[in-house]
């Protein structure tokens, strides 16, 4: 099956520093990304190569949309309610913290987040600082109220890889972290959002690269971004490998499916501190012959969710 990869930014942008967490949003047929340390979140509509990006006062890591178009954010202090007004820096009265757990642990943020079909908003948090290998990381859900639930999964170093399977009987949740490198499979019961039956899907110890970002195409199979091996995999829902894609980055961070038929893959990267090749850094559009599912938009009214008070996180270097 051909396979076509373009990068989607026009050629004067810079790359990103840490590329992450792409979401397509079909009403504007529009990209959205973020690049982590420089506080930015980006956006593209590929029709007419139109750039636009707003800097907000700290990382932000992951996010959602509600139906009205307001933003929920994954930062470092907690889940943020966010009106995106021009581009630009985003002003205090557009900011505003709706959750915040309590982290056991300096140093630590959001990571990886994305919403199930039922519209919950499920992220991460890691210790930035990746050479401490810090299992101080947990999954967390908020509902539709906003209330934010206790950790759901503990024990993560760098949590990675959150996807839901066409049918929400299956959530997937992966470790990127060099000393973990693996993806589990959890039964997932769409009605009230339990987890149960934990096990090991992917082992990436046997393949190239760490398994950080992940989207679910629709026929079920799981596909994941080959941190440090240049590769998109695709895994069945068996956990087998099916297809592997070789990129021109060093480090593929995270994928989503877009476009106007859900048939491109938009992949973000990171640029590494050395070493970097000319596409390090930026955002990739792969059409492979697969489709994808739309994301679910966040259920609740982000700009209803009241305000909270906000936990401890000293800043750190963010390094993937």
């Amino acid at each position: 099956m051909s396979v076509s990869i373009e990068r989607l930014e026009p050629s004067r942008e810079a790359p990103h520093a840490v590329g992450e967490s792409p979401l397509w949003r079909a009403d504007e047929q529009a990209l959205y990304w973020v690049d982590i340390p420089a506080k930015q979140l980006h956006c593209v509509t590929p029709a007419d190569g139109a750039h636009r990006q707003w800097t907000f006062p700290e990382q932000v890591a992951c996010f959602s949309f509600d139906a009205s178009g307001a933003l929920l954010a994954g930062c470092e202090t907690g889940l943020f309610s966010v009106r995106l007004g021009q581009p630009g820096t985003v002003a205090p009265d557009e900011w505003r913290r709706v959750a915040a757990p309590m982290f056991p642990a300096a140093g630590m943020r959001f990571n990886d987040g994305r919403c199930d079909r039922q519209g919950r908003f499920w992220a991460g948090t890691m210790v930035q600082d990746m050479s401490l290998a810090s299992d101080a990381g947990a999954l967390f859900c908020l509902d539709e109220q906003g209330g934010l639930s206790a950790p759901l999964v503990e024990g993560l170093v760098t949590q990675n890889g959150l996807g839901f399977s066409p049918d929400s009987r299956t959530l997937y949740l992966s470790d990127s972290h060099p000393t973990r490198r693996r993806v589990w499979a959890f039964d997932f019961d769409a009605e009230s959002g339990a987890l149960s039956a934990r096990r090991l899907f992917v082992d990436m110890n046997q393949y190239p690269g760490r398994p950080d970002g992940a989207a679910v195409d629709a026929d079920g199979c799981y596909w994941t971004c080959a941190n440090d091996g240049s590769r998109l995999l695709r895994f069945t829902p068996a956990g087998t490998l099916e297809r592997e894609i070789v990129l021109p980055v060093s480090k593929p961070s995270m994928c989503a499916f877009g476009g106007r038929d859900f048939d491109t893959l938009f992949v973000t990267s990171i640029r590494p501190g050395a070493g970097a090749n000319a596409h390090d850094g930026h955002v990739f559009a792969v059409r492979c012959g697969v489709q994808g599912l739309a994301e679910a938009p966040y259920a609740g009214s982000v700009s209803d969710l009241p305000r909270v008070s906000g936990s401890s996180s000293a800043q750190t270097t963010t390094s993937k």
